[in-house]
């Protein structure tokens, strides 16, 4: 298990927003967290890379007891963070972006970070092109592709990524949710926190509802995509009681928690 989440509190001043999460992700399996707008999923990423103080709960990264540890520990433990907003360095070039995201691992052989640097431009070549040009210059599309290719580059076990969708074109967000099946294939572990949650079960192999701080429901995208409580709150279905599930009725977090009607 490259993740594992038990019982995570994390919030802000007095303010807690995330109350037990519990949550796992398998090595090479791409995890969905969805949910409305102030569910918590941005804090959820925020308390497991360490940009957030955890009040309570354990994290483990590849079997490793990681809770409390800061940015540039989690980092070098193998856990990369894409947040949302991209955040590139708009004055540095792409190039210059690509290299600080390999700092964790800057006493590593510089051919290393070669080798990565390429990897990460064949599945983004149109960066390629610019890697001499001003991050923020780019498109907003372009700097999606280069802040996860830039998360790429500390060799992550576990990639966190925080609504890469967001104000893009539909072709861009295919291309960009098409590269992440193809690191998903290659063996990376990625969670996805994403607001299009259609677009995120579509390449996803299982996932999380959160609601209000919590996990709500979780199962494999069928599961979820078929049940008429997940179609009415998240997904703009029409929520009908005797519209049952799909072929498979997705698990209660837990076992206790009800899905509350929006």
């Amino acid at each position: 298990m490259s993740l594992q989440v038990q019982g995570l509190h994390a919030g802000y001043g007095r303010l807690e927003v995330l109350h037990g999460v519990d949550l796992e992700v398998g090595t090479g399996e791409l995890v969905a967290v969805i949910g409305a707008n102030g569910a918590g999923k941005t804090t959820l990423l925020r308390a497991l890379s360490g940009l957030l103080k955890v009040r309570d709960g354990t994290v483990l990264v590849n079997g490793t007891d990681v809770t409390g540890k800061g940015p540039e520990k989690l980092a070098a433990s193998g856990l990369a963070h894409v947040p949302e907003n991209r955040l590139v360095f708009p004055t540095l070039t792409v190039a210059d972006n690509l290299l600080l995201g390999a700092y964790t691992r800057r006493r590593r052989p510089s051919a290393e970070r070669d080798a990565d640097r390429e990897r990460a431009l064949a599945l983004f070549p149109r960066l390629a092109d610019r890697l001499g040009q001003a991050a923020g210059t780019l498109s907003g599309g372009e700097q999606q592709m280069l802040a996860v290719a830039r998360g790429l580059m500390a060799r992550p076990t576990v990639l966190m990524l925080d609504e890469p969708s967001v104000g893009l074109a539909p072709r861009l967000v295919g291309e960009i949710f098409t590269a992440l099946g193809v690191l998903r294939d290659d063996g990376l572990t990625l969670v996805l926190i994403e607001q299009n949650a259609r677009a995120a079960l579509a390449i996803a192999d299982r996932g999380y509802v959160m609601d209000r701080g919590r996990v709500v429901f979780t199962g494999v995208p069928s599961e979820l995509l078929g049940d008429a409580r997940v179609q009415a709150t998240y997904l703009g279905g029409d929520f009908s009681p005797a519209g049952g599930a799909g072929d498979g009725e997705p698990r209660p977090a837990g076992g206790s928690v009800a899905m509350e009607g929006g």
